[in-house]
């Protein structure tokens, strides 16, 4: 009985010595690094109202989302499971007046239920947000700060994964489905079930055209080679289509010029965030780590919910995933532990 009483929440971990000292030294060096490239530190609250912390963005964290009454106002009021949202609307709000605007971000997010199995519901969130640059310059910067994050964490043998969620929005458009089919869809494309997505094309009259090429999506995935392949199989997606696969050849051009040893991999069906992503989606790997430690993406536009609706794009990561899996000497320290 003692022992359950010292227990903390499942997904729910404190940091130790000397661990915890490493943590901190890596968080100087990372938000120091953000200064010198001229993104400037926020510190959002870590609840608010609830209709304002899932406007835009956090609309598909609702479920994420721990609920509670404040006393003081009798307002729903939503603890933070992601600072994204929040560095949108201080953006807009609080700089709606710069055209360019770069905020970093470090602190805690509490979640209801772990982003994978077995992960955390607790992580200590580090990003980037870059909004009022559009198209590829600011996809590359912000990418490679991301890379440049993990370098300062110690994380070698990078894998990184790209895709862009118009070429699923275009062919989806097409079809015209409503939210719930858009949604049983979204879960089909992402099991890849090719049978399920036989049956969902009967259930829905869907043309064989328009099965064929959501299809595909399934099988599009691999080395850069897939960018070129989908050209051939996806080309009556029509110009949104087309226009969305030039720019992902771009950015896989400029990081092979830039980073020629940097393991590229390309996924037209991963669609994680696709309700509010709008281009070009990135996440970062690392062998033997079943699980991203690093994942963003543009959604522009989104600031219009707060009225000042411009490009955006943006990275985030786990500061726990990091230390643990990069920085020298963590594999022989002390875990980050439960109390028993």
């Amino acid at each position: 009985m003692l022992d359950e009483q010292w227990m903390l929440p499942e997904g729910v971990d404190e940091t130790l010595p000397p661990l915890a000292w490493q943590m901190e030294a890596l968080r100087r060096k990372l938000l120091d690094h953000y200064r010198r490239r001229g993104y400037e530190l926020i510190l959002p609250p870590l609840i608010e109202h609830l209709d304002t912390l899932l406007t835009g963005t956090a609309q598909g964290l609702e479920r994420q989302t721990f609920k509670l009454t404040d006393p003081a106002s009798g307002r729903l009021l939503g603890l933070r499971a992601d600072m994204t949202p929040q560095a949108a609307r201080i953006a807009a709000r609080r700089y709606g007046d710069r055209p360019t605007v770069r905020l970093c971000y470090l602190g805690s997010v509490l979640r209801t239920e772990p982003d994978n199995l077995g992960g955390p519901r607790s992580p200590r969130q580090v990003g980037c947000e870059l909004f009022g640059v559009p198209g590829i310059a600011g996809d590359l910067e912000v990418l490679e700060l991301l890379r440049s994050t993990l370098r300062l964490a110690g994380v070698r043998r990078l894998h990184l994964d790209l895709g862009h969620v118009g070429i699923y929005r275009a062919l989806t458009a097409r079809v015209g489905l409503d939210a719930d089919d858009e949604s049983a869809l979204f879960d089909i494309l992402q099991r890849k079930s090719h049978p399920d997505l036989a049956d969902f094309a009967r259930a829905r009259g869907l043309r064989p055209r328009q099965a064929a090429a959501i299809s595909q999506l399934m099988d599009l995935n691999g080395d850069v080679s897939i960018v070129a392949r989908a050209r051939e199989l996806l080309k009556a997606g029509g110009e949104a289509v087309a226009e969305a696969l030039d720019l992902l050849q771009r950015v896989v051009d400029e990081l092979r010029r830039v980073a020629p040893r940097l393991d590229i991999h390309v996924d037209l069906a991963e669609l994680r965030g696709y309700r509010y992503h709008t281009g070009i989606v990135f996440a970062a790997f690392v062998p033997g780590h079943g699980r991203e430690i690093a994942r963003g993406g543009r959604y522009d536009g989104v600031g219009a919910a707060f009225g000042a609706a411009r490009p955006a794009t943006g990275f985030s990561a786990d500061l726990n995933e990091l230390l643990r899996l990069g920085a020298p000497g963590a594999a022989s320290s002390p875990r980050t532990r439960k109390r028993r």
